[in-house]
């Protein structure tokens, strides 16, 4: 049985747990470090408990939701968005209700029509992204994506410049042209950010158009990021970030938000075909390294001078204590 894990940098994060339009009419289970929980929409919003009727132990997520209650599918006991059990249908009348009849609550929001779950006690309201998501661009949700990994693993191949040329050639890259100039990265205000390096990409976005394109990293959280990028010779500009949901130590799911200010006629499946294609490249990676576990010491691994986003992301989760899906 996977047990839940407070890791003391994630444990006070905001993780995506669902898209919005997921949470409807029908409870919905997720992990979260290992915490199995429960989303449901009523009136007064979305709520977030443990997934654990306190009776026998059946998931919440199997029940239904009537009249704001989240109802057990088991013996029909009923829980309001506090945790607390309100009506337990084998009771005679006016039997009270025993008070440690109630589950775990969480906080709960949503923000870029993504559903965040904090099991701790988050440091904003909403998710710091919001902060950094330019109204002008054409949003677009993309995921979520399943992947048989640790979060730290997902994000660090997302940070990685240098593989562009060879898991993606043809697409961000060409193994022609892997070499990489040298750039620098630099914090400001919490934010970890790369210079500019330039790449060649024979079609970057699946619209088959070559073009030398222009990367910036930033790292925000311990598994929040994003890529800006520009192309040489347009004023095209382009921003992915990616969210990662924790789930146990070698599982997660990613979510992306692609931002846009080109491509207004074209259809969204022409590029969320493409991040799927992707991501399935990507996939096969990931799911293979060894160890599963990101290393943080970095004597464990070779690194390069390319690598030093990858380095710098490291760094920032042993400063900050990160223990889930690292080594």
């Amino acid at each position: 049985m996977q047990k839940t894990i407070q890791d003391p940098a994630l444990w006070n994060e905001w993780h995506p747990a669902a898209l919005s339009e997921e949470i409807g009419e029908n409870p919905k289970g997720v992990i979260v470090l290992g915490e199995k929980v429960v989303l449901y929409r009523s009136s007064k919003g979305i709520t977030a408990m443990r997934d654990l009727c306190i009776h026998r132990g059946v998931p919440l997520s199997l029940g239904r939701v009537q009249e704001d209650r989240l109802i057990c599918a088991y013996h029909g006991w009923a829980y309001d968005e506090s945790g607390a059990c309100v009506c337990i249908p084998a009771l005679p009348k006016g039997q009270a209700i025993p008070t440690k009849a109630k589950t775990p609550t969480f906080a709960c929001c949503e923000s870029l029509g993504i559903v965040w779950v904090c099991l701790g006690e988050p440091s904003r309201p909403t998710p710091v992204y919001e902060d950094f998501v330019d109204a002008e661009l054409i949003p677009l949700r993309m995921g979520p994506y399943p992947v048989q990994a640790s979060g730290p693993r997902v994000v660090e191949n997302f940070l990685d410049v240098s593989h562009l040329m060879f898991v993606h050639d043809g697409l961000l890259g060409d193994h022609d042209f892997p070499e990489i100039d040298d750039y620098s990265m630099a914090e400001e205000n919490g934010v970890f950010r790369s210079t500019e390096i330039a790449v060649f990409q024979p079609d970057p976005d699946g619209r088959g158009h070559g073009v030398t394109s222009r990367y910036t990293y930033e790292i925000f959280t311990p598994l929040g990021v994003r890529l800006i990028k520009t192309a040489d010779g347009t004023d095209e500009l382009f921003h992915l970030f990616l969210f990662v949901l924790p789930e146990t130590e070698t599982t997660c799911t990613a979510y992306m938000l692609q931002l846009r200010n080109y491509g207004h006629d074209i259809p969204d499946e022409v590029f969320v075909d493409f991040q799927n294609t992707l991501l399935a490249q990507d996939k096969v990676i990931v799911e293979n390294q060894k160890p599963e576990m990101l290393p943080l010491d970095l004597q464990a691994e070779l690194h390069l001078k390319c690598d030093r986003v990858a380095i710098a992301y490291r760094r920032r989760l042993k400063e900050l204590g990160v223990t889930f899906g690292t080594d």
